[in-house]
């Protein structure tokens, strides 16, 4: 971050630190408990080693574009939203099953390796792995309520952590109990905006502009931005998670086939499909480890329909009613520039 100017680098770079220290400090107590939570204090670091720091960058310029200086104490608020979606990314992949996250094994696999030599090892690193998530939402609570704003600030933005908690659940609810259920575009949409979409963008820039005491109207603004944004990102994700590189995702591109999530890519081409093409897209749903042919099968079909190509519209479209949502904003030169730069960061994008 040099003055004003959004640098994804440097502004990553300081959130980085931030999460290195806090975290160390909360792994080195747990620790001191026993040595034996010895894997756990590690997963419990590797869950918040990656990342690009999005989520911390929107609740920062959630409260710049209000007029806010830049602040250390709103830096360390900021990065808590990163823990958050740590604790969402070790739930989610147990939920799941996936096998891994940024090239590396998740936190359930990773301690069912370090948990191998002992009694039903896979059940004690799937209880581990939950109760990792849990500990990393702990974190983010106080990450947020330790950062060094006045109290006030923080009373104003604490109704909005139970509606990002809420909302986040309630998604992951959704998307469990609409599983194998025929596959349905605005479903799938309704999944997207809770699962992801809310707690990545909407969500973690109103708390930044709640912070800094933010108008009834900018918060309007900030939503109209963050919701068709969020929906994009989310959007991008499912795309790259059938048809990206794992070498570059670092994430396994049959996942999405063998969880069956209900995902607009598939719902898309579902709905376009005839009786053949269901039929071929049904036999690689819900199958455990699909070979590459019939990944390959899937991706043939849902390219031969256009869904793909459906789904980079609805991508286009979102990030569109989002920059002309910024345009709405009266806020700071600086703080519009920023929040387009994050408009296309967020869904521009190969992993």
């Amino acid at each position: 971050m040099t003055g004003d100017r959004y640098e994804p680098a440097a502004f990553k770079a300081r959130v980085d630190e931030v999460l290195t220290r806090f975290v160390a400090q909360e792994t080195d107590q747990l620790l001191a408990i026993d040595a034996d939570l010895g894997p756990v204090a590690e997963q419990v670091e590797a869950a918040v080693a990656d990342g690009k720091r999005l989520r911390s960058a929107f609740c920062y310029w959630g409260w710049r574009a209000v007029g806010q200086p830049d602040s250390e104490a709103l830096l360390r608020a900021a990065a808590s939203m990163e823990l958050v979606h740590a604790a969402a990314v070790v739930h989610d992949d147990l939920i799941d099953d996936s096998p891994l996250r940024h090239g590396r094994p998740t936190v359930h696999v990773a301690l069912r390796e370090a948990l191998r030599r002992r009694p039903r090892a896979a059940s004690a690193a799937r209880s581990l792995a939950m109760l990792v998530g849990d500990l990393l939402m702990s974190l983010a609570g106080q990450l947020f309520a330790a950062s060094g704003l006045p109290a006030a600030y923080l009373a104003r933005a604490r109704p909005l952590w139970a509606a990002l908690a809420r909302d986040l659940v309630a998604g992951e609810c959704l998307e469990i109990l609409r599983t194998g259920s025929a596959p349905d575009t605005s479903a799938s949409l309704k999944v997207i905006r809770y699962k992801t979409a809310k707690y990545t963008v909407e969500q973690p820039l109103l708390i930044g502009g709640a912070l800094a005491g933010a108008s009834r109207r900018l918060r309007e603004d900030y939503s109209a931005y963050g919701v068709p944004l969020g929906e994009a990102f989310q959007l991008r994700d499912d795309l790259l998670g059938l048809f990206g590189d794992p070498a570059r995702t670092g994430k396994a591109s049959a996942d999405d086939l063998r969880a069956s999530r209900p995902t607009a890519v598939l719902a898309e081409a579902w709905r376009l499909a005839d009786e053949a093409g269901r039929a071929q897209l049904r036999s690689a749903l819900g199958r455990r480890g699909p070979d590459a042919d019939r990944l390959r099968s899937v991706r043939e079909v849902m390219d031969r329909l256009k869904a793909p190509d459906r789904v980079e519209s609805m991508i286009g479209a979102r990030v569109e009613e989002a920059v002309r949502a910024v345009h709405d904003m009266d806020v700071p030169d600086h703080a519009a520039d920023a929040l387009t730069v994050l408009a296309h960061t967020a869904t521009v994008r190969r992993h």
